[in-house]
């Protein structure tokens, strides 16, 4: 009888027992995260802190890369419009700001005869532009003057006639003459000033295409047999004047010139 009671309370002290007794053991069928089990414990921080850790510093990161995406996006855009407001001068297009010119002045005597006898007596006033050649003059600006000033007259035939300034600096006072035939000439012109659209002196100049090059004149077939054909110009700056006398379009013709080309105050 005593063994029998004894085992009974046995039973009873073991069935008062519970697993939460005993915090190092979990039940198979418990709760996956029991809210009153192991609060105080590592295991507890390593199991339940730590991710959230994880999960904050990653959203910290993602929203630190967010900040960061569009200042750089933003700093991108401000450049390109930077550099699409402001782009850098060509030295092409620096070339062709040239000033306008001023028309010359021009005018025609009946003094031919008067004329020609003058520049007769003079050195190189007196000179033949063979059929198909063209005689460019050219005179450099001098700062004891103010103005260029020509006359010119031919006999029995006219001659082409036209003005250009070129603005390119000025190495020599030197007045030269240059002879070329049409097609040297228009060589010449391609290879210094770039291509160029063929004409004739019934309609007028060429056109050119360089930048430092300005016509003051076209040049057209004159009357000069008939007429003196003379005029001025103000120098508009630093450079030299180029005047042509045209007899290209002659086959069989050679021209005789009377010419002069003179600084005034």
């Amino acid at each position: 009888m005593e063994s029998l009671e004894d085992a009974s309370k046995l039973q009873s002290r073991l069935s008062s027992l519970s697993f939460s007794s005993f915090p190092g053991i979990t039940s198979k069928h418990c709760d996956s995260a029991p809210s009153d089990r192991l609060q105080n414990t590592d295991l507890s921080t390593n199991s339940s802190q730590t991710p959230q850790l994880s999960n904050m510093d990653a959203s910290e990161q993602r929203q630190e890369a967010n900040d960061e995406a569009p200042a750089e996006h933003a700093s991108g855009d401000q450049g390109e419009k930077n550099n699409a407001e402001s782009p850098p001068l060509s030295a092409e297009m620096k070339a062709a700001e040239t000033p306008p010119l001023k028309p010359p002045s021009t005018w025609t005597s009946a003094a031919l005869k008067e004329l020609k006898a003058k520049l007769r007596a003079e050195k190189d006033s007196m000179v033949t532009v063979y059929r198909g050649d063209i005689m460019t003059v050219h005179v450099p600006i001098v700062p004891e003057a103010k103005k260029v000033c020509w006359e010119f007259a031919t006999d029995g035939y006219d001659i082409g006639f036209g003005i250009y300034f070129d603005w390119t600096p000025v190495t020599s006072r030197a007045i030269t003459v240059h002879i070329s035939e049409s097609s040297d000439d228009e060589d010449e012109e391609e290879e210094l000033e770039g291509p160029v659209t063929n004409g004739d002196v019934e309609k007028g100049s060429k056109a050119q295409n360089n930048s430092n090059l300005v016509e003051l004149i076209p040049v057209y077939r004159q009357d000069s047999h008939l007429t003196v054909y003379g005029g001025s110009h103000d120098f508009p700056g630093e450079g030299t004047y180029l005047f042509k006398f045209d007899n290209s379009y002659s086959l069989w013709r050679n021209k005789t010139l009377y010419y002069r080309v003179y600084y005034s105050a």
